[in-house]
């Protein structure tokens, strides 16, 4: 049962003044700064509970390395003006690359978490040497851009999971194949010269809404994503929640409808032989539709096709018991659904979807909505994939957080400024 405890607080990443954990400190840095916009070095070590001194000395090696740059000095009544810190956004860039079984999608990232090339390729040959030759193609085209900065920290890659699971795939044809049972980080490292960070979509897109989208301002959240079947992608604690072998998140195929239809998995009535991409193309081909491409789908929600309102109709009523599942398990602030569904049919789910179940979620004074769309649209997973070396860069690993209360700032430390929007 649900117990009742005191509001909510906010989770801070804190740094550790050992020598020992230097990196974290770096990290820890990077974080507050892009979290909080401009700040001064003593503004840094109050929300990061630093020594001014170590502070000081991690700044230092940041503006050095063109990780932080300095933006002039705050206008203040008296005393001496603060120096005020912001992320550099031509300090360096990630990728993202979107692998899917028909294209490459490759997006180059700052780290002020702007888009500064984007580009789409078909995929006509998927074996490995195949793939290898298109993701370094268009790698390099897209650095090729001009006014980029030069420093790549890495690419994070997109693939659907599940991942080394005998006998189960996603709905649809097989992701990639050929590529089973082989090591597609290095391969793909070996092709785009770069370390490779290798995601499933879900995962993937929790990290990018975490980082440019809703959650950015949120440590706890689940994303319910359409990619090429169902999946979700958990933020705890700031962090992407992976499980042991990567496969956390596989809710396309919990069973739902008992003795419904067979799913690539082995099983029958699974949630994404429902309520996917997948399912609704389906449907669509089924009342005699063939393009159900993103933008065909969108103008036949508009023109209120009978088939899609129908699918709307069953997906919200299997989604929504889904949803309160998931707050019970995991206790978010919100559930985000995104991916590759147009904008106007997910908003038509959620409200489809209410009213929502009982759960842990129930509160008074709640004023986060229970479930949300995404606001990375359309290049989630490719966003996502490219916040991946973004956040082993810049977020800092949260095995130490100081938990402060709104009302409460640390001991002579000055009131923390509110999160950027």
């Amino acid at each position: 049962m649900p117990h009742h405890r005191p509001p909510p607080s906010r989770s801070v990443a804190v740094g550790t003044n050992p020598e020992r954990t230097r990196s974290h400190n770096r990290r820890v840095v990077l974080e507050t700064v892009r979290q909080h916009g401009l700040l001064g070095r003593s503004d840094i070590a109050a929300l990061t509970r630093l020594t001014a001194q170590a502070v000081s000395n991690i700044v230092a090696e940041l503006v050095e390395e063109g990780f932080l740059v300095e933006q002039g000095r705050r206008r203040t009544a008296r005393g001496q003006p603060p120096v005020e810190l912001a992320v550099n956004p031509d300090g360096g860039m990630t990728a993202g690359m979107e692998i899917a079984t028909d294209h490459v999608t490759t997006v180059l990232v700052d780290l002020a978490g702007r888009i500064r090339a984007q580009r789409s390729a078909s995929l006509d040959d998927v074996t490995i040497k195949g793939v290898q030759r298109l993701a370094a193609a268009e790698l390099a085209q897209a650095r090729g851009a001009a006014g980029l900065p030069k420093r790549l920290l890495g690419c994070g890659v997109v693939m659907p999971g599940p991942f080394e699971v005998e006998g189960m795939n996603s709905v649809g044809s097989s992701p990639l194949p050929g590529w089973a049972g082989q090591d597609a980080e290095q391969l793909l490292t070996e092709a785009l010269g770069t370390p490779v960070t290798i995601e499933n979509d879900a995962t993937a897109a929790a990290v990018g809404e975490h980082l440019h989208g809703l959650g950015r301002n949120l440590r706890h959240f689940c994303q319910i994503y359409f990619g090429t079947g169902l999946g979700l992608g958990v933020i705890v604690a700031g962090q992407p929640y992976r499980g042991a072998f990567g496969n956390a998140g596989e809710i396309g195929h919990i069973p739902v409808v008992r003795g419904g239809l067979a799913c690539a998995c082995g099983g029958q009535g699974c949630l994404e032989r429902y309520a996917s991409v997948h399912a609704l193309t389906e449907t669509l081909r089924a009342a005699g539709i063939a393009d159900t491409g993103p933008d065909e789908i969108a103008r036949l929600h508009e023109q209120g096709h009978p088939a899609l309102l129908g699918w709307i109709a069953e997906a919200a009523g299997l989604l929504a018991p889904i949803v309160a599942m998931l707050e019970n398990l995991f206790d978010p602030e919100t559930v985000i659904l995104g991916g590759g569904m147009p904008d106007g049919v997910i908003d038509a789910l959620i409200s489809a979807m209410s009213p929502l179940p009982v759960s842990v979620a129930n509160r008074r004074g709640r004023t986060i909505a229970r479930v949300q769309r995404g606001a990375t649209g359309r290049l989630t997973a490719a966003l996502g994939a490219a916040a991946l070396p973004l956040l082993d860069t810049m977020t800092a690993k949260l095995d130490r957080v100081a938990v402060v209360q709104d009302s409460m700032t640390a001991e002579g430390a000055a009131p923390s400024p509110d999160p950027a929007p």
